[in-house]
Order: structure tokens, then C-alpha cells, then sequence
């Protein structure tokens, strides 16, 4: 809730992002959520693999499919959502979205929804279909958008070596 009304508050649904500055370091900041979903949800399988008196398994393969499929639109529509521009100054920022806000604010209330409708499934079960749709998410919004800024900045380093 609070990241819904924070979202609501700000004018520009980029700057909850803290995307004023230019992007730098190669873009490299774009990717480290992906890389720390991925460090974060191995120790979580491996917390989840040692409950004690509760045997590890895995979800049935329909219901990680549908996770995946829900995490990919999800990424696929926020990353439709996400682009760059260069600027007079010459540097990438990530270019304001007015749709931003209320994607993301969709995407909060579905999967809040879909978590209480299935709260009622095992534990590890709800966890690990949890896990699978937000590793999905992250990985196509993420990914995604550092391929989009590696053109943009690729292109303007080409440019820059022409002038």
C-alpha cells in the first residue's frame, strides 16, 4: 500500500525510480536487481528446502508455467513502459512515462489479488509460484531495459567518435 500511494504522490512515476541524474557506469545499476533476485531467491530455495518436518517440492508444472507466463506479460508491459533518451547534455536518462504510474500501480493491485486468492495452497508451494512470477518479471523488465539503453548508448559512443 505505501508504494501505491507513493506512486499516487509523485508527478512522474520515473522519479520514484530516482531517475533525474543520468544513467552511468554502462548502465550497469539497470541490471542489479536482476542480479540480486537471482543471489536472494537461491537462498531462499535453499531456507525453503531445509524446513524442518516440511518436505521441499516443487509446485505442479501448469501452475509454474502459469507464474512464468503472468511474469513474462508483466515484464514484457513494463518494459514497454521503460525507454531512454539522450539529452542536450549528451548523457542516457530514462525517459518520463505518464502511463508509468499507473502500470505499475495495476501490477501491484493483480498480484496482490492473486495472492489472496491462493492463499489458501500450501506454504512452499505459494512461495516458490511467488518467487517464479516476480523472477520472471524482473528479469524481462531488467534485461529488457539495459538492452534498450546498451543501443541508445552504443549508438551515441558511435556518434560521439564520428563528431
Amino acid at each position: 500500500m505505501l508504494i501505491i500511494i507513493k506512486v499516487i504522490l509523485r508527478k512522474d512515476g520515473n522519479k520514484m525510480m530516482g531517475k533525474k541524474q543520468p544513467i552511468k557506469k554502462g548502465g550497469f545499476g539497470i541490471i542489479v536487481p536482476f542480479l540480486l533476485v537471482l543471489v536472494l531467491f537461491s537462498l531462499s530455495i535453499t531456507q525453503l528446502m531445509h524446513i524442518p518436518g516440511k518436505p521441499f517440492h516443487l509446485p505442479a508444472y501448469w501452475e509454474m508455467l502459469i507464474a512464468s507466463l503472468l511474469g513474462i506479460l508483466f515484464g514484457g508491459i513494463m518494459l514497454s513502459q521503460t525507454s531512454y533518451e539522450i539529452r542536450e547534455d549528451g548523457y542516457i536518462y530514462s525517459k518520463p512515462n505518464k502511463n508509468f504510474k499507473f502500470v505499475i500501480i495495476a501490477i501491484i493491485i493483480i498480484r496482490v489479488s492473486l495472492s489472496q486468492y491462493f492463499k489458501n495452497i500450501d506454504t512452499i508451494d505459494f512461495t516458490i509460484l511467488t518467487m517464479a512470477l516476480a523472477f520472471f518479471y524482473v528479469s524481462i523488465w531488467r534485461i529488457g531495459s539495459y538492452i534498450k539503453f546498451r543501443r541508445l548508448y552504443i549508438g551515441n559512443l558511435a556518434a560521439d567518435s564520428r563528431s
